[in-house]
């Protein structure tokens, strides 16, 4: 059955061309309100600082969204990216080529994923309590593999290029657009990308449609797995270090981008660039909020807040108010 017969509310056009212009209108508003009112956030270093602090949530983000379409979650792309940071300095200090080591991490969130898959789609596991078991147990192992410590990347090529840029730009930022542009084609132009979205507006309809559901979360889950190993890579790079506790809490911010950048949490609606935009305005906050010395608290309810307004107004929006 071709994909134009599937029955499903797919997101409007107009209204995620809106919503993202907005977004962009709201981070340069940030960004002209912080110039002002602080002297070093328009200056060169702090701006490569804030994309390349922005960059790895954004890539998180957009991976997290393809499961949040779904109308699932995963919560335990934090613990991916630390444990994915342990088995690259690993292969690396063990003598593994460089590319090697990349490859087999990013199989490595990749199988995540496809568990998490099998656990809500054979084992019926809600995806709340999956990926939660599995944010725990990452942890655990990763702390297992190091006896608790840190692993010291012997590579200075593996570690420079999380640091250096390309025509201006940070390395890092590169990467988002590397994710970002096939994202958007299979998002939003492709066949898979529509059962994402049909399967998180209704299952049910959607397999009498035709559609491989199972096969459909299984690619949902894999996918968030492997961009948050690929951001794991772009940590240890960064840092040059793998430690299982890193990127603690990061999921949340990731889930906050995704929900900003105007994913609904109910399933069905969302795009590639809302993520990616909703990750810098993050970005943007934390950043100005650390030059204006305002005390950290303030930026997680400034978060929190910013997350039940959006998620109030999707509510509304889907009860056509």
């Amino acid at each position: 059955m071709s994909t134009e017969a599937i029955a499903v509310e797919k997101p409007k056009r107009n209204y995620n061309v809106l919503f993202g212009l907005t977004l962009l209108a709201l981070l340069v508003l940030l960004w002209i309100l912080l110039s002002v009112a602080t002297t070093s956030f328009a200056s060169a270093n702090n701006i490569a600082n804030l994309l390349r602090q922005g960059s790895m949530i954004a890539i998180m983000a957009v991976g997290q969204t393809f499961v949040i379409i779904t109308g699932g979650i995963d919560l335990s792309v934090g613990a991916v990216v630390g444990f994915a940071t342990v088995v690259v300095a690993m292969m690396i200090n063990a003598g593994f080529p460089i590319w090697l080591a990349i490859l087999v991490t990013l199989l490595v969130g990749v199988a995540i994923g496809m568990f998490h898959g099998f656990g809500i789609v054979k084992m019926g596991l809600p995806p709340f309590i999956i990926t939660l078991a599995t944010l725990t147990s990452l942890r655990g192992i990763g702390l297992l593999m190091t006896n608790g410590n840190s692993i010291n990347i012997n590579s200075d090529t593996f570690t420079a290029f999380s640091r250096n840029s390309f025509i201006g730009i940070p390395n890092l930022f590169w990467m988002v657009i590397l994710v970002g542009i096939p994202a958007y084609v299979f998002l939003h132009h492709s066949r898979w990308g529509r059962y994402l979205f049909s399967v998180g507006s209704n299952a049910e309809a959607s397999r009498l449609s035709g559609v491989n559901v199972q096969r459909t979360i299984y690619m949902a889950y894999t996918l968030s797995g492997l961009c948050a190993a690929f951001v794991g890579v772009l940590l240890a790079a960064r840092i040059g270090i793998g430690n299982p506790t890193q990127a603690e809490g990061w999921e949340l911010q990731a889930i906050a981008s995704s929900v900003i950048g105007g994913t609904s949490l109910f399933g069905a609606v969302g795009s590639v660039h809302g993520p990616l935009l909703g990750a810098f305005i993050l970005a943007t906050i934390n950043n100005g909020a650390n030059l204006l010395n305002v005390n950290s608290f303030w930026q997680r309810i400034i978060t929190g807040a910013l997350i039940i307004i959006i998620v109030y107004f999707d509510g509304l929006r889907r009860r056509g108010k």
